[in-house]
């Protein structure tokens, strides 16, 4: 009832210009990632199909990057579908985010935004355990935004931290046996060089950011956000605003990054 009546009376609208002008003028994250986190709470609590919930929260990905994009941020990670979320949640809520996973990457591909900021999508994560219709219509956004250079999509499907570390492990010990890489000069640099991130202009989100109240990172990017600034916020991922982007990068903004020291 009070949000909708500030809405009424105009404050939002007043505070979220104001916001963005404050933002404008402080450092901007180049690299943001979300926590897409609340969609199924958003739906019961809407009296909606859980299918809706995830399309809604579709929808407002899509806002997410146009906020981005016209905010000059470079780099956008969205966890989408951990692989916990495959093992452990129910066969028709995964199909039903499948759906919508599809629906989506028909309208991205259709948006003439994607090509006209050059928006380049990558896909992390176990791919090959998705149903062939997801991983074809994922396989195809990539390759149809492949040439793409000015912004990074990066989707998080079925995907772990540790997994990835694991995987990144295996590559490494291949290329050490092989003699391609000596022992010696194994450090941070050579190790980040096997993640899913390496080719990414910056692979290390500056700013994490996850919605519904949950405070925790679920494995999400685990050796990417070591330093990264962590934001939490209380809102389902469905009735996310541009407002709640802003206040985050504000916070982002007024903290001292120290980097470990």
């Amino acid at each position: 009832m009070i949000r909708g009546l500030l809405r009424a009376l105009g404050a939002y609208a007043i505070y979220e210009r104001w916001l963005l002008e404050t933002v404008r003028r402080g450092p901007m994250p180049r690299h943001v990632a979300v926590i897409l986190d609340g969609n199924r709470r958003w739906a019961r609590s809407n009296g909606l199909p859980l299918e809706e919930g995830y399309r809604i929260g579709a929808r407002k990905v899509e806002a997410l990057l146009r906020w981005c994009l016209d905010l000059g941020i470079t780099a956008v990670t969205l966890y989408v579908l951990s692989l916990e979320n495959l093992s452990r949640r129910p066969r028709e809520e995964i199909e039903a985010i499948y759906r919508v996973l599809i629906e989506s990457t028909e309208r991205f591909l259709s948006d003439p935004e994607v090509r006209r900021r050059k928006v380049r999508v990558k896909v992390i994560g176990r791919t090959w355990l998705l149903p062939d219709n997801v991983r074809e219509a994922l396989e195809r956004l990539v390759a149809e935004t492949a040439d793409h250079d000015s912004h990074f999509l990066t989707l998080a499907v079925a995907y772990g931290g540790r997994d990835e570390i694991v995987q990144a492990v295996r590559r490494l010990v291949s290329d050490v046996v092989s003699g391609e890489v000596p022992p010696e000069a194994i450090d941070e640099h050579v190790f980040s060089r096997y993640l899913y991130t390496a080719d990414l202009p910056f692979p290390e989100p500056d700013l994490v950011i996850r919605t519904s109240g949950e405070e925790r990172i679920s494995n999400f990017l685990l050796w990417q956000i070591a330093y990264s600034e962590l934001v939490f916020l209380d809102v389902y991922w469905p009735d996310f605003r541009r407002i709640d982007l802003l206040r985050a990068i504000r916070t982002y903004q007024a903290r001292e990054r120290r980097f470990g020291a």
